[in-house]
């Protein structure tokens, strides 16, 4: 594994100091030292307001737009800012053309942010949500490849990169091929996949992907974007109308014209004002990601996925419910040991934080995890 402990020390200085294990990443991330002090930056200047420059304003959200598109292999122009991952679904939902008969296609145990938009979207157009079963609580990807390849009204299809219970990691590089031959639509809600694993959209085939920042890519609360791929921007209608959405609205000298024509890029798709300082502290996460490199954040915690694998092994009455195969997990890991409510009580009392969902013990560590740390919050998994 790679050795993060000075950047850990510089960027986390009080897990040296606690007795405190965080492994909820895939709640709420830690946000490191250099993006709250951004923000406290920011904070003091709109105490001041005097003091806030032009360069506080729009530069951030351009550099935003640089730094995400550098991170998932895409372009500046194809990334939109958010406030959270429910914008962008919600986008993509009331964007795409739907109509009386066409089938959204998902997978059950999908988290609510990905299904509530479409079940309203199909009310309203005609169409149908329609939700394959799992298998052993894991998404059925070949289940989903079958039914993309032989059922002639799917129109859309939709699913988590990662699944938030299972941490299943589906194939979106298959799945996006298979819709691309289709010709479907393909949405990818991707909060609990980027910034674990690495990410080229110029090779994987998506439409529209919407990721908030605040989970695995440690950034503030309120951070967000969704990428929509080039081709398609200038054939969706936003579904809401910014004020900074349309062409020559960024000239804040003439602001009166009212020029209906939206801009040709993922701007079109935003809803100002955004969160300034969110997006700073946003910026300095990424920026922190790039020099840790995405591939040796992804290996650090594929490894402490191996160990988890191997636990279970030699402890089968702890019920391994994330895939076991490192192609299909990211950092998600769920479990079921033998007394899961007294279980999830010692990970407690030893200050390790973590989550239960859809009765499992949810873990999920970063970078900074260290295999100790992880070793011995699995211990705490046995009375």
């Amino acid at each position: 594994m790679t050795d993060f402990s000075a950047a850990q020390q510089r960027e986390y200085p009080w897990m040296t100091d606690a007795h405190v294990t965080y492994l909820d990443h895939a709640s709420t991330g830690a946000i490191p030292k250099s993006s709250a002090d951004v923000m406290q930056q920011f904070a003091t200047l709109r105490h001041m307001p005097h003091m806030l420059k032009a360069e506080h304003f729009f530069p951030v959200l351009h550099r935003s737009r640089e730094l995400v598109a550098q991170l998932i292999g895409a372009s500046p122009d194809e990334i939109a800012l958010t406030t959270n991952t429910s914008h962008g679904l919600n986008t993509a939902a009331f964007s795409l053309p739907l109509g009386p008969g066409d089938e959204i296609l998902t997978v059950d145990r999908e988290f609510p942010a990905n299904v509530f938009p479409w079940i309203k979207r199909a009310e309203r157009s005609g169409a149908t949500l329609v939700r394959l079963p799992c298998v052993d609580e894991v998404p059925d990807e070949g289940a989903l490849l079958h039914a993309i390849a032989t059922r002639p009204n799917v129109k859309v299809v939709t699913v988590s990169w990662v699944s938030f219970c299972s941490g299943a990691r589906l194939d979106i590089d298959a799945i996006g091929q298979a819709c691309r031959a289709r010709g479907v639509y393909f949405v990818v809600d991707a909060i609990q996949g980027i910034g674990v694993i690495p990410l080229n959209l110029t090779t994987t085939h998506v439409d529209i992907l919407s990721c908030g920042a605040q989970k695995w890519l440690q950034s503030p609360w309120g951070s967000a974007f969704t990428y929509v791929r080039r081709e398609l921007i200038t054939r969706l209608e936003p579904p809401e109308a910014g004020w900074m959405s349309t062409k020559g609205s960024d000239d804040l000298y003439n602001m009166l014209t009212y020029e209906p024509a939206w801009f040709d890029d993922a701007r079109r798709f935003e809803v100002i004002t955004l969160p300034f300082p969110d997006f700073a502290g946003m910026n300095a996460s990424l920026e922190l990601f790039q020099a840790l490199g995405m591939n040796a954040v992804s290996e650090h915690i594929a490894a402490l996925g191996d160990m988890l694998v191997d636990f279970c092994d030699a402890h089968p009455e702890v019920r391994l419910v994330t895939p076991r195969d490192r192609a299909r997990r990211a950092g998600v890991f769920a479990v079921q040991p033998p007394a899961l409510d007294a279980a999830s009580a010692r990970l407690r009392a030893h200050d390790v934080v973590h989550s239960v969902r859809e009765r499992c013990i949810r873990l999920a560590p970063h970078w900074y995890t260290t295999p100790a740390q992880f070793s011995a919050a699995l211990s705490l998994l046995l009375g």
